[in-house]
């Protein structure tokens, strides 16, 4: 049995170790600013994009610190986004992670800059990718993969049609691609980004892009059976997706039918993995863990 309560603890303790390293300390200039981007950076959280990063990397043979600057990049766009998300022009939400979140604390404008600030020290992380592997080319295919998942054709771009959405009717179809957009695309770079930097193997590599894909989806059903579920465990405010009257996957197929999607997407995602050996147990073991949490 696949220990995965000690594996989230080994991976969380690194990648949060190199965080701080990777961020501006308190006391650096503006003070500020970097006091607001490390409140809401380690403000807990379940690190699970760059958990996947890690666990990919090794389900092709590769190692967790060699890949280290990527999940540590992808963390930091996470909180960026989590950060603006929460924000009172999109929505207004006063918890995140258990705690106040970073507007509540620091003030509108500084949360704005504090998102900034993290988007692009995770590019400055990145960069250091080139210390590390010889070959430019993987290097930069990389970047450029994370790149388009966070902009205009992958989270961003799903944030701004989560917002025009509210209030109106969409197809399941439509909710997929929204998604898909939102959250997929971060959650399947996370997969591809650790595997790349390690492995040419294009069978692996596209059997691991089918299985990001597919916890991506997993991942935001999961998230919109919290959102009614979840008691205080789950750290933000309860029923935000019926106040802002959005679209979700129990809103649009019922409750227990959304639970059998987010089953039936989870055994999708490990069935990608019928070609690994145990190096991918990892992979497999997230994957059911991301559909029956509690938080």
């Amino acid at each position: 049995m696949f220990d995965l309560k000690q594996y989230f603890q080994e991976c969380v303790q690194l990648v949060d170790t190199a965080l701080s390293d990777f961020l501006p300390s308190k006391e650096t200039y503006p003070e500020k600013l970097h006091e607001a981007m490390r409140y809401s950076l380690f403000a807990g959280g379940k690190r699970i994009r760059p958990i996947l990063c890690l666990a990919a990397s090794e389900s092709c043979g590769g190692g967790r610190r060699e890949v280290l600057p990527v999940a540590c990049a992808l963390e930091m766009i996470h909180t960026f986004s989590l950060i603006h998300d929460d924000l009172p022009s999109m929505d207004d939400d006063d918890l995140r992670r258990g705690v106040s979140t970073n507007h509540k604390v620091f003030g509108e404008a500084i949360a704005i800059l504090a998102g900034d600030g993290l988007v692009t020290q995770a590019f400055v992380v990145l960069g250091k990718l080139k210390d590390s592997y010889r070959d430019p080319k993987h290097v930069l295919e990389v970047i450029t993969d994370i790149a388009l998942a966070t902009g205009s054709l992958g989270m961003v771009g799903g944030q701004v049609v989560d917002m025009i959405s509210e209030g109106k009717k969409i197809t399941i179809d439509e909710l997929r691609r929204l998604h898909l957009l939102k959250t997929g695309r971060l959650i399947s770079v996370s997969v591809t980004s650790g595997a790349k930097l390690v492995c040419e193997d294009a069978g692996r590599l596209n059997a691991l892009e089918r299985y990001g894909a597919a916890i991506g989806l997993a991942f935001q059903i999961a998230d919109d059976i919290l959102d009614i579920e979840g008691g205080e465990e789950i750290g933000k405010d309860i029923g935000s997706d019926v106040e802002n009257d959005k679209a979700t996957y129990p809103s649009l197929l019922g409750l227990e039918d959304a639970k059998l999607e987010a089953k039936k997407v989870c055994q999708e995602a490990i069935e990608c993995l019928q070609n690994f050996g145990s190096e991918a147990d990892a992979l497999r073991a997230i994957a059911q863990y991301i559909v029956e949490r509690k938080k």
